[in-house]
């Protein structure tokens, strides 16, 4: 599918979600039509595999039967249905009924059939329990089939959810609807209603430009960025990983064999089911990724409150855009908490660093951190000042990224990007600052991917450039008092004109000479006119 094609899609689709939702908000709106695009991929993934494994003993399409040929097989096979499953789970690693696929679901939304409605609920019910290994209760449970705002009562629910599933199916005709296709469609649908929402979006989208410049970082040999990208990527993590959008770009740059595993954590319980979703809906198994519904910052993931060292996870790479100065309670025990008790803690009215200390704790000995932070981070004082640092002092800030301001549908201050390390060859900072590269755009800037790849190959050659990037020395942080506002380092502004105050005399002596003989010759005319000279 080409990039038009890509983003004609995504446009049909979300004119139907802007059509559709009437009173609903985009946010309500945005679960249901997500959901709908899942399982038609769901669908569409396991009726491929399907006709692969049956061979010729899969049905052909029946004009008179519009169900799924699935369902047909099924029904004059019961006897091997138990046999093919297993293998369907082998080699997808799930298996969907055929009354649940979304070519019968589809079916009973064109003739209106009054049970789709609780087709629909058994089918999620079976998918977050059955379809699957591993157990995704849960992952329907934002989706409300019972909602009022779907209709008054079960008939006008019913009724809407068909309107909504044959304009679906309308819109996807005619378009390859494969794995990409669908995800990328469902990251378009994610970023449309980010648009939509506000300083809500924060909650679960970052920009894919800005994605791309961490994952561009994180992929890069950790200690040596120069030698070029990283094989292979043990694990990657993202505590605050929203709807999984980065740690999917992360995976994108490396391959889909290029990541062992992907683990998130996300507080939104929203959020957390997008990301589950987000992830299988890009072709992920679900042996291949584990996300966490709970909060970092009291850590209530019990993988990660192991107290053995050599039991510990940690993870080659660590990437996060978290809540921007966000409150949090900080208390007692927090204090004597592993992630913090070298550093002390942030204070309650901004979490970033907490948020960064929580990261940092989890990151293998030779891997990389990129983070995106409000510019605060790098000069408040008071007990940021302190962890600041002492981070600093540890050698583990090895580049400090600005860039432009209005990149994110949640606020318009420009952020910056921290990376680190536990271990360090260079014994300076880099600060690159991009501020001013960027795409105007009417509500949001762009970063092209000649600046993404400008960000990249600086920090891969730690390169040095005129009002763009410089290697900082410990010493000239020290002097500085540990401030890493990047202006103090790295300045934009064009460096004023030297004037030659010689050269400006001669040429005001040369303008008042001739000023002299204009004079003279004005009052010559005047003279002859008989009018009184100018003084």
């Amino acid at each position: 599918m080409t990039e038009q094609d890509q983003k004609k899609l995504g446009d049909i689709l979300w004119d139907i979600a802007d059509k559709l939702r009437g009173a609903m908000n985009a946010d309500d709106f945005r679960d249901y039509m997500l959901s709908f695009l899942f399982l038609r991929y769901l669908s569409d993934n396991y009726e491929t595999a399907a006709r692969k494994e049956l061979g010729r003993d899969h049905p052909a399409p029946s004009e008179k039967d519009r169900r799924p040929a699935l369902a047909i097989w099924y029904k004059q096979n019961s006897g091997d249905v138990e046999t093919f499953e297993k293998q369907m789970r082998l080699k997808i690693h799930y298996v969907i009924k055929p009354d649940y696929l979304w070519g019968s679901i589809a079916e009973l939304a064109r003739t209106q059939d009054e049970k789709l409605l609780k087709t629909l609920e058994k089918g999620f019910k079976f998918i977050e329990t059955e379809s699957f290994a591993s157990t995704f209760s849960g992952l329907f449970s934002e989706i409300n089939l019972s909602s009022e705002k779907l209709g008054k009562d079960y008939s006008a629910r019913n009724k809407m959810l068909c309107k909504i599933i044959v304009e679906i199916g309308d819109g996807l005709q005619g378009f390859t609807t494969g794995a990409d296709a669908l995800g990328d469609a469902y990251e378009y649908l994610i970023g449309q209603f980010a648009a939509g929402s506000g300083k809500k979006a924060g909650e679960f989208y970052t920009p894919q430009q800005i994605s791309s410049v961490l994952s561009g970082i994180v992929a890069l040999d950790g200690q040596d960025p120069a030698a070029g990208p990283r094989k292979k990527l043990g694990s990657v993590f993202d505590f605050a990983c929203g709807s999984g959008s980065l740690l999917l770009n992360v995976r994108n740059r490396m391959g889909p064999h290029g990541i062992g595993k992907i683990f998130g954590q996300e507080k939104n319980i929203t959020t957390y089911n997008l990301a589950r979703m987000n992830m299988l809906l890009h072709g992920v198994k679900d042996s291949e990724f584990e996300i966490f519904h709970g909060d970092s910052l009291t850590n209530e993931w019990e993988k990660l409150r192991e107290m053995n060292p050599a039991k510990m996870p940690k993870f080659d790479a660590v990437v996060a855009n978290p809540p921007f100065s966000y409150r949090w309670e900080p208390n007692e025990s927090l204090g004597q908490d592993m992630r913090f008790k070298n550093y002390g803690l942030a204070p309650k009215s901004a979490a970033d660093f907490a948020f960064l200390l929580h990261g940092l704790h989890y990151l293998r000995q030779e891997g990389v951190m990129a983070i995106i932070v409000p510019h605060g981070v790098l000069f408040r004082g008071g007990a940021e000042e302190h962890i600041r640092t002492k981070l600093l002092r540890d050698g583990n800030i090895d580049t400090v990224i600005g860039l432009p301001a209005n990149l994110f549908f949640s606020t318009s201050i420009p952020v910056c990007i921290l990376v680190l390390k536990k271990c360090k060859k260079p014994d300076d900072v880099l600060f690159i600052n991009a501020a001013e590269q960027f795409e105007k755009g009417k509500r949001q800037n762009r970063l092209l991917e000649t600046h993404i790849n400008r960000i990249i190959d600086t920090y891969k050659h730690r390169r040095q450039e005129t009002r763009y990037s410089r290697r900082v020395g410990m010493e000239e942080i020290e002097r500085n008092g540990f401030n890493l506002n990047i202006t103090r380092y790295v300045s934009t502004a064009a460096a004023e004109e030297e004037i030659d105050i010689r050269a400006v005399n001669k040429q005001l002596h040369a303008a008042q000479e001739k000023i002299g003989e204009a004079k003279k010759r004005h009052n010559a005319f005047l003279k002859e006119l008989g009018l009184p000279p100018l003084p």
